[in-house]
């Protein structure tokens, strides 16, 4: 996962989506009258799309938007670049209102700021790979030489070298997806967004893309907005994960807050199988030290293993086989926390009540 900074490049601040030729007085009945997406269906012959959705993403992040299909989340997404205009509320780009820029400016922007993959990668079928990599290099009036050689650094960037000449029909359904990845890489914009992308893949070959996603977008330091009904998957990729239902933003947080922490019954079903051990850190788990040893007594600090306050469950587990000790965990060399086996376990449960939270 990527490291970023705290500065959001995308915001959304309540946006809705209703669709219908009374999108406006459906709005304003559900915010005076807390009206259901049934009861405006009902009476307004509306459907509610997106409901008062509001979030940030930060620069060099992977935000993932998790949910069923029907939840609202593709419509979200095309907020961002006005494909779709909301009914209310505000989507921010860098800090400018895309809601209010002109037709030519939003252009540029999508030109220019915005690389879009979708599960549908729309490969022109009579251009080669290299003629479609290099089609928004073209469409920006670049020279032939420079967008070979941006389309070859692409190319080569998703492993596709060799293949410049092939068209889409002679490519396998997880290659072409890398050709599209490489068409927005090419483009180089700051801002990605990925509506299912690898979905419709084999599970092998999509996760060694994912592993290939995550890279790039590591390296290029892209922003990413990541849509994906498959929890493994945000989970997996993602920073933070925001779950969604009905065109509502249930939970946004990380994994782990995600796993641990689930807001209400709904998200709870959704992780109840999401194994914990690479998820869920020694510093979920861990209990004071100085708790630790008013409870146990003095702690032998030299024949305890040590850990750092991110190691995964998975890495204590190992450390925890070999020894009957607690494990000691440090920060800036100095002995913060313990994890004994007994928390261990309740971590691997999901179980990380606040006897076995540290403070």
């Amino acid at each position: 996962m990527t490291q970023q900074s705290e500065e959001a490049v995308i915001r959304c601040e309540g946006v809705w989506k209703i669709f219908g030729r009374r999108a406006s007085e459906a709005l304003e009945a559900v915010k005076s009258q807390g009206l259901s997406k049934d009861e405006i269906r009902d009476k307004f012959d509306c459907v509610v799309g997106v409901r008062e959705a509001s979030f940030d993403v930060r620069r060099g992040e992977i935000f993932c938007i998790m949910g069923l299909s029907g939840s609202g989340k593709s419509t979200l997404i095309r907020h961002i670049n006005r494909l779709i205009e909301p009914t209310a509320g505000a989507i921010h780009i860098e800090g400018e209102n895309v809601n209010d820029v002109s037709q030519k400016k939003l252009r540029a922007l999508r030109a220019e700021k915005i690389g879009m993959v979708f599960q549908n990668m729309a490969l022109m079928p009579h251009r080669t790979v290299m003629e479609n990599v290099a089609f928004s290099q073209e469409v920006r009036g670049h020279d032939i030489k420079d967008r070979t050689q941006t389309a070859l650094r692409a190319i080569k960037a998703v492993e596709l070298d060799g293949w410049e000449a092939k068209y889409p029909d002679e490519l396998s359904g997880g290659m072409q997806q890398r050709v599209g990845l490489a068409r927005a890489i090419a483009a180089d914009p700051p801002i990605l967004l990925m509506d299912e992308p690898f979905s419709a893949l084999d599970p092998l070959i999509r996760r060694q893309l994912q592993d290939k996603f995550m890279s790039l977008s590591s390296e290029m330091k892209k922003t990413t907005l990541f849509i994906t009904h498959d929890l493994d998957e945000a989970i997996r990729i993602g920073d933070r994960i925001a779950i969604m239902k009905d065109g509502v933003l249930v939970q946004i947080g990380t994994p782990e807050d995600i796993v641990t922490n689930p807001a209400d019954d709904y998200v709870a079903d959704f992780v109840a199988g999401i194994s914990k051990l690479g998820l869920i850190s020694a510093a979920k788990i861990m209990e004071q030290i100085d708790v630790y040893t008013r409870r146990e007594g003095p702690l032998d600090l030299d024949s305890c293993p040590e850990a750092c306050p991110d190691h995964s469950l998975d890495r204590l587990v190992d450390l925890a086989v070999s020894t009957q000790q607690p494990i000691v965990v440090k920060v800036d060399g100095k002995p913060a926390g313990v994890v004994t086996k007994n928390a261990l376990l309740r971590g691997i449960k999901g179980d990380i009540g606040p006897a076995e939270k540290t403070a």
